[in-house]
């Protein structure tokens, strides 16, 4: 399999990152929720928020690279082509997907800053993006949560659609994405 994009099919390199980021966003929502079960202040709880921060900051890294991997190199055709509203409907999708893989972390980095909080990123602390504000911090985590809440909605219907061309329209659009077996 090529290391990049053909006409045919997605290289090798979009489909690890494709899957690698799905695994870092599904551990991003699975720590961001796991630490309620932990009391405020423990040990464990503070882990899940900086294995939350730090996997969100890996997303917001990755998802650099996705971005010019799509503009340097051609998306492949979907056989049979699609009707045009629903390739208007995948843009979209895919739109609303990256930018909350960009906002969602820098939303989170704005957050600990106006906190006036260390940003950790495996061993290194980043610098603050604000200056402490605690006002600001509250209104940028309302929004965060709100979106995280929508990140759920965008992830499963693109899942969704994903099957839905597989198993009733038939067309190739998940094979694209799927390690080609040999």
């Amino acid at each position: 399999m090529p290391l990049t994009n053909t006409q045919a099919r997605y290289g090798s390199l979009s489909i690890a990152l494709h899957w690698l980021m799905l695994i870092l966003m599904i551990a991003v929502y699975a720590c961001i929720e796991f630490r309620g079960i932990f009391p405020k202040d423990s040990a464990e709880r503070d882990l899940m928020k900086s294995l939350h921060f730090m996997l969100g900051l890996s997303v917001f890294v990755l998802v650099w690279l996705r971005v010019v991997l799509r503009v340097a190199h051609p998306t492949p055709r979907i056989e049979p082509t699609p009707p045009t509203w629903q390739t208007g409907l995948a843009h979209l999708m895919h739109l609303a997907l990256y930018l909350l893989m960009i906002g969602m972390p820098l939303a989170g980095w704005v957050i600990l800053s106006a906190a006036d909080k260390p940003i950790p990123f495996y061993g290194l602390d980043l610098p603050a993006l604000v200056a402490p504000d605690k006002d600001l911090a509250k209104l940028v985590k309302e929004w965060h949560e709100w979106f995280g809440a929508l990140g759920y909605w965008l992830i499963g219907l693109h899942a969704l659609a994903g099957l839905y061309h597989h198993y009733v329209v038939r067309d190739n659009t998940l094979l694209r994405m799927l390690p080609k077996g040999d």
